[in-house]
């Protein structure tokens, strides 16, 4: 295979090899993001680097080697963060999965779009809801493909399908400036393991069990009570009441009775190739297809996304890593998730792209310390010496993650950065390499981090970053550049207990607002650059500048409020509801069902 690779990396008659290209690339490159010269526009275009971004799903920061841990095996992930720069001070914009993928791929916070919470719901829970990213979003990869780059994304998406019939895929990646997509629609969740404990809003599944039970109790009652002449009632109410109460439990039952075939799904573009999908063979379908991908399009520029599975529970991970790791099912988890993206750099190398491929690794959001096992042992992630975690608001365990980037020759290799940033800077980071413009049209809230990995800036961009769980602002932080410090006052915080059996009173996620939700007045006020843990809050006594810290940040924080204005609800209920008409479907609804044949072809089974 390497062989191959290097035959075809020389490429066509009349063009350079990608290896030559590299070399000139890297020159040029350096140069133009540095302001020492200016290209022409076709040359500038001729030399855009490939741009790789891998992203897990529910990793904890202090899961990798190069974060700290001794005691897990990231091999791939180090290397990348030895060849090139890594930020210790990274910051996803929200700490749960479909708020934080939508503010990382547009760039801004996810409210701006409508896609935080409102309710209790704060991600997508259907593949047949009607909510999504809105159209009139811009993300990367739209802006990248006007600027005639192939846009890809393998693995998970979580943003949505369809808004009005099962075909028009309002949401889907390929409306979002992606031209080709292949993985989930929508996410893990236990449920896409029959072996794992049902998960999907178990908390409404078990209320609309119990209705159903009453409903059928009171029919049966009525019932009972014509026999015996106890009440005058005609035999058409009797047949309405056992109608409607049939109807109610079809109709729920036809949600969360099928979770695992309704949401774990494979799709290719537009088309579902897997329905439900066989969880030992995803990663290697996705590793193939990114592989695939980067051969497909190693002579000319691309954005390839490729957002891993791993490591969400049911932390589904092949034999070959089973019993591997010193943590149970998710450390083997962890090290599968380093192999496979040690697989999509050799790709990169062997296709000869190193030099002049951007690649960038990351988290969504920090570790689960919610997800637990039967016994109440841990099947979330480590988030090192900070508190909190997945879904907590404002706690950095929740929000603090992995940001490593790499740039053979124009970025430099081992430094280490511990400025504020986001992963919403990514998008105009990726925007200005690849020749686009940010839109002028709206609110960004991230930065180009293009001055700061280079070192042309000591600082980075953000002075203020705010911190939101769901509508709710939960904290910001304050980057006083002239001292280095870094504050971060905390107005309300989730009640956990880290110790306990599910650090949420038994929650699947902790509230954003309500019951479980302490408000603080005056404020937490934490110095993060001498308590990282957030272990030791401060308090006029203690700390000089107290009151002129939370007087600074709350005139932040209302002039950042200024910015907000109302956008449609994605979450809200009739948008969340499951609606079998939405439903992607292999084969006619609602007998859908396929597998992928070796060679990736769906086919129906035998009935």
């Amino acid at each position: 295979m390497r062989s191959q690779a290097r035959t075809a990396a020389r490429g066509p008659p009349g063009r350079a090899a990608p290896a030559a290209r590299g070399s000139l690339a890297v020159l040029l490159c350096a140069h133009v993001l540095l302001g020492t010269c200016e290209l022409p526009a076709a040359a500038a275009n001729a030399f855009k680097p490939n741009i790789l971004l891998i992203m897990a799903d529910d990793l904890g920061i202090g899961d990798l080697g190069c974060y700290g841990n001794d005691t897990l095996r990231t091999p791939n992930i180090d290397r990348l963060a030895e060849e090139g720069v890594r930020l210790t001070q990274h910051l996803a914009a929200a700490p749960l999965c479909t708020p934080s993928r939508a503010a990382f791929l547009t760039g801004r916070h996810s409210f701006r779009s409508g896609m935080e919470a409102s309710n209790r719901y704060r991600v997508l829970v259907w593949n047949a809801g009607s909510g999504g990213l809105p159209g009139n979003e811009t993300t990367f990869a739209r802006v990248l493909q006007q600027q005639g780059y192939a846009t890809g994304l393998i693995g998970k998406w979580h943003q949505g399908v369809n808004c009005a019939s099962r075909n028009d895929h309002c949401h889907h990646p390929l409306s979002h400036g992606f031209d080709y997509f292949y993985g989930m629609p929508f996410t893990l969740v236990n449920d896409c393991d029959p072996g794992w404990p049902p998960q999907l809003d178990s908390a409404l599944r078990a209320k609309l069990q119990h209705y159903t039970q009453v409903m059928a109790l009171g029919v049966l009652t009525m019932a009972a009570a014509k026999t015996c002449r106890l009440i005058s009632v005609s035999r058409k109410a009797v047949a309405g009441m056992a109608g409607l109460t049939l109807l109610f439990f079809l109709s729920w039952y036809a949600s969360f009775g099928f979770v695992r075939r309704w949401n774990c799904i494979l799709m290719r573009n537009h088309d579902v190739t897997a329905q439900p999908m066989v969880l030992e063979r995803a990663a290697g379908l996705m590793l193939k297809e990114a592989v695939s991908y980067i051969e497909r399009h190693k002579h000319e520029p691309f954005l390839l996304f490729v957002s891993l599975l791993h490591v969400h529970t049911p932390l589904v991970t092949t034999k070959a890593f089973l019993g591997k790791s010193q943590h149970s099912l998710y450390g083997d988890n962890v090290e599968e998730m380093d192999w496979l993206v040690g697989e999509i750099l050799n790709a990169i190398e062997e296709n000869g792209l190193k030099n002049t491929t951007f690649t960038y690794f990351t988290s969504d959001h920090g570790g689960h310390l919610e997800a637990r096992d039967e016994h109440g042992n841990q099947l979330g992630g480590w988030n090192g010496i900070y508190r909190g975690g997945k879904g907590m608001g404002g706690w950095e365990g929740g929000i603090r993650v992995p940001g490593i980037f790499r740039w053979p020759g124009v970025l430099p290799a081992g430094r280490v950065i511990a400025e504020p940033t986001s992963l919403m800077d990514v998008f105009p980071t990726v925007v200005q390499l690849g020749g686009g413009q940010v839109p002028q049209d709206r609110v960004i809230d991230g930065h180009s981090l293009v001055p700061l990995l280079q070192g042309a800036d000591v600082h980075s961009a953000h002075e203020f970053l705010f911190h939101y769980c769901g509508k709710n602002l939960h904290a910001a932080r304050w980057h006083q550049k002239e001292s280095g410090r870094v504050w971060k006052v905390h107005y309300m915080t989730p009640q956990f207990h880290p110790e306990g059996a599910g650090a949420c009173y038994g929650r699947g996620t902790c509230p954003c607002s309500g019951e479980g939700v302490t408000h603080h007045s005056p404020p937490l006020l934490f110095d993060l650059s001498a308590d990282p843990s957030e272990a030791r809050p401060l308090s006029p006594a203690l700390e000089p500048l107290y009151h002129t810290v939370l007087a600074r940040v709350g005139e932040a924080v209302a002039r950042h409020r200024e910015t907000l204005s109302p956008v449609p609800e994605q979450f809200s209920v009739s948008n969340i509801m499951w609606k079998p008409w939405l439903q992607p479907c292999c084969g006619h609804f609602p007998f859908c069902s396929c597998q992928e044949d070796e060679d990736g072809t769906p086919h129906r089974p035998e009935l």
